[in-house]
């Protein structure tokens, strides 16, 4: 999933004046509809699909036969095994009659995972792999990061089905097996079966959302994803004969490598901008006073001015959006206290800036570590632009957003983690990431231990998803199938 967001990065004095809204008390299903949604919810919750389970086709099987159950065609139900892991995807056929510019209109992908972070239970307060519902909220590893997009997406297909919509483009869900680790399904799915998930654009439910003011629980922002940083790590390696501790040498790996890491820190990386970032700066710089409200202002005005890109850069919560940044982050060195050391290895960690390829980043490094520093690039990883900000997406996503909460902002950013998003950028379909569920920041618990989400944002997000479907998708001309409102 990608990186939790800081609610220093969003415009919260821009909600402050005109929402009053607090968030609907926790409740049970109240339609067939949602009945089926949680079942769903509490089957997923329930699959282990950690790395090395092998439990990711088990639940991609069980999908697979609800979606069969309610009347998708087998040729539209396709699960593709990547080593232990497989992808799944699915296509819910249109009418074709959609156009824009005299040609069909290409189909919208919609995307989740499927895999989880391992989790303990003797860790936990409660099992881990059972849905528990307490006090208002869904306990269970998964039930943010990503499951609830797995259920929703599926409880909104199987609904769309049983209402007989006939959309006019197609959508298809993809819904991938190992994000959280080596990302293999998404890469394969999007280099090798291009034919299955070609779209025009894609909405990605393992990003973005809804923030809750910690204060009073009222909404502040609804954030949509656009673009990614590459994450990037390296080692550095410095070698050396070695020799006796009581015998020093002018040349020691690891005061060498010290050295190096010093040249590394002192990279100059150059300040760099796009429509996500400044969009989301802009917002920030409205409720931002002082010299960072300033600075803010200023870089928006300007995004090659020094002194305020320098600034920003000075604070954690903004240099990831204004540069690539490339931190030390483990060292190992020597074999023995009494000798010196043979070896010296540092691990540097990038988040590289969209449109700057990983090759670019890696000779900087090598240049400033200099020529006796062997590099080596871990993984592989995989560079991707920012996606167009589509007018007629932000727009479908505000439409349903103020169906719930008139007015409130709904605002661009660019993540510092990493989804699977980034590869479908890569191969030139945009991805647009955000989920329905609203919470607190210091709710998310993705990754660690009591992970949970408010029960009343599960329900909610049916509706959403509902509706957005509905809106990117236009039903055929002869058909009236009206979204229902979100309930109170």
């Amino acid at each position: 999933m990608s990186a939790p967001i800081s609610l220093s990065l969003v415009p919260l004095a821009l909600a402050t004046f005109f929402l009053s809204m607090s968030p609907a008390q926790a409740r049970a299903p109240a339609t067939p509809a949602e009945t089926e949604a949680l079942e769903i919810y509490r089957t997923v919750i329930s699959s282990q699909t950690y790395e090395g389970s092998g439990k990711v086709p088990e639940m991609a099987r069980y999908l697979a036969g609800k979606f069969r159950d309610a009347g998708f065609p087998e040729q539209d139900i396709d699960i593709v095994p990547v080593g232990e892991t497989a992808a799944l995807v699915v296509r819910y056929r249109g009418t074709g009659s959609g156009s824009r510019g005299g040609s069909a209109e290409k189909p919208v992908l919609l995307m989740a995972h499927m895999d989880v972070v391992p989790a303990r239970r003797e860790d936990w307060e409660r099992d881990p792999f059972t849905l528990v519902e307490e006090n208002g909220y869904f306990y269970g590893r998964g039930t943010a990061d990503n499951k609830a997009g797995v259920a929703a997406l599926t409880a909104t297909f199987l609904r769309l089905k049983a209402e007989k919509f006939v959309p006019r483009r197609d959508l298809i869900i993809f819904f991938s097996g190992d994000e959280e680790t080596s990302a293999s399904s998404a890469i394969e799915v999007a280099g090798k079966h291009r034919a299955l998930i070609d779209a025009e654009f894609a909405l990605n439910s393992d990003a973005g959302g809804g923030v809750l003011r910690e204060e009073d629980e009222k909404p502040a922002v609804f954030l949509v994803q656009g673009a990614e940083k590459t994450y990037a790590t390296f080692e550095l390696t410095l070698r050396n004969p070695g020799g006796h501790s009581s015998r020093p040498t002018p040349d020691n790996a690891i005061y060498d490598l010290a050295d190096a890491l010093k040249r590394v820190q002192a990279i100059q990386w150059p300040v760099m901008s796009n429509e996500w970032t400044l969009s989301n700066l802009r917002a920030v710089a409205k409720a931002t006073r002082g010299p960072v409200g300033d600075a803010l202002k200023a870089f928006v005005a300007n995004p090659r001015a020094g002194a305020a890109a320098d600034m920003l850069a000075a604070a954690p919560e903004y240099v990831g959006l204004t540069r690539t940044t490339c931190v030390a982050t483990m060292l190992k060195a020597g074999h023995a206290e009494n000798a010196l050391p043979q070896s010296a290895t540092a691990t540097v960690n990038c988040r590289i800036f969209p449109g700057t390829s990983v090759e670019t980043v890696r000779a900087t490094l090598q240049q400033a570590a200099g020529k006796n520093v062997s590099m080596k690039t871990l993984d592989q990883p995989s560079a991707s632009d920012a996606s167009p900000m589509r007018k007629d997406v932000m727009d479908s996503i505000q439409r349903v957003v103020h169906r719930r909460y008139p007015g409130l902002p709904v605002v661009p950013y660019m993540s510092a983690g990493a989804t699977d998003g980034k590869y479908f950028r890569a191969v030139g379909i945009p991805v647009y990431g955000f989920s329905f569920l609203f919470g607190k920041e210091s709710e998310d618990f993705s990754h660690g231990l009591n992970e949970k989400i408010r029960v009343d944002e599960f329900y909610r997000s049916l509706e959403d998803w509902h509706a957005l479907l509905m809106d990117v998708a236009a039903g055929a001309p002869n058909q009236v199938v009206r979204a229902s409102t979100s309930p109170d």
